[in-house]
């Protein structure tokens, strides 16, 4: 019941979480990182996941901390979405790896050409106030990528293999 927990409402709603704060302010606070990683190490003692298994998703989360670092240092995307990537491979492990990556991709270029799109148009007078959406409306303003993570994440997660071991207890 406990891994279901985690897969199913623990692990999507830091997600969420990481998303918002993307989206507000351009930042992930680390402690959602640390939460994301806490709640893994929960769902490996709940799983009683093997320790191949453990070892190949560790991996999975440093192959992709330094896939995030490495389109960090190239200026794509920042620190936090780095680490939240990283964070979303150790979940996925090598298994569901390759299309979460895709899928995220995608849905980061989408999100980009609607923003580039929406950037172009003035913003209703309405909207003005809020600081967050001024930044978020900025002609040359940062791309909130942690939603499109977050986004790939979701769009795979019920087919994912954490799924099924959380379903099959």
């Amino acid at each position: 019941m406990a891994a279901v927990v985690l897969v199913q409402y623990v692990f999507p709603a830091l997600l969420l979480l990481a998303a918002g704060w993307d989206i507000a302010s351009f930042t992930i606070p680390n402690f959602l990182q640390v939460l994301l990683i806490a709640a893994f190490v929960a769902f490996v003692a709940a799983t009683g996941m093997a320790p191949a298994v453990i070892c190949a998703h560790l991996l999975a989360g440093f192959l992709g901390l330094a896939a995030g670092f490495t389109l960090f240092a190239l200026g794509y995307i920042g620190g936090g979405d780095a680490k939240l990537f990283a964070c979303i491979a150790l979940w996925l492990g090598f298994q569901n790896l390759p299309e979460y990556a895709l899928v995220a991709s995608v849905m980061g270029g989408a999100l980009t050409l609607i923003l580039i799109s929406v950037r172009r148009l003035p913003l209703p007078q309405g909207l003005t106030g809020q600081p967050w959406i001024l930044r978020l409306h900025e002609a040359r303003g940062a791309i909130p990528y942690g939603v499109a993570l977050a986004a790939g994440a979701f769009a795979i997660l019920s087919q994912a293999e954490i799924f099924r071991m959380a379903a099959a207890l």
